[in-house]
């Protein structure tokens, strides 16, 4: 029987290890029941449940979530809606998301699927460029290309935001 200071009582009775913990006012906890003898522990055992449910929120609060964007592209997109889409993957990236890139064709593109490819290929090189990591290749799924990109383990440095120079007024005098 181990006491809730971590004090050993030895090798105790059932009856002596109730009655011990009614007159300290704690539980007794079967600690190891198939060592010979079974190992008891006093505690109280209202306290440790709460220890291990603030515990288990301590580690919930540390634990990062990193979600999943989807971004899609059609293999002949405008050079200005790329531009839009990059720009949002940058953001992503920023963030610590995840990105799934999609490409879709749709019935005759179905037939130029290199171009998409080559296409597709050029989009993954830009976000490569921003500091993301290729974590699953580019692969055919029917009528789609999937990829899925990740912020990189060590993210670049912010750029610091230049500020306008300050003007002074001048007063006339009249």
């Amino acid at each position: 029987m181990i006491g809730d200071d971590g004090e050993q009582f030895g090798v105790v009775s059932i009856m002596e290890a109730r009655r011990i913990s009614d007159d300290r006012g704690l539980d007794l906890i079967e600690v190891s029941p198939n060592a010979k003898p079974p190992v008891v522990k006093l505690m109280d055992y209202g306290k440790y449940k709460y220890r291990q449910q603030k515990q288990a929120s301590e580690q919930k609060k540390k634990q990062v979530k990193v979600d999943v964007k989807e971004i899609k592209f059609r293999p002949n997109i405008d050079v200005h809606d790329l531009d839009v889409k990059m720009k949002k993957a940058a953001q992503f990236l920023g963030q610590g998301d995840k990105i799934k890139l999609l490409m879709q064709f749709r019935g005759r593109e179905m037939a130029h699927k290199h171009i998409g490819k080559d296409k597709f290929q050029t989009i993954i090189d830009r976000i490569l460029e921003m500091g993301a990591v290729v974590e699953s290749q580019q692969k055919m799924m029917g009528n789609r290309i999937i990829a899925m990109v990740g912020p990189s383990k060590k993210a670049p440095a912010k750029k610091p935001v230049a500020k306008p120079p300050k003007t002074e007024e001048v007063k006339a005098e009249s």
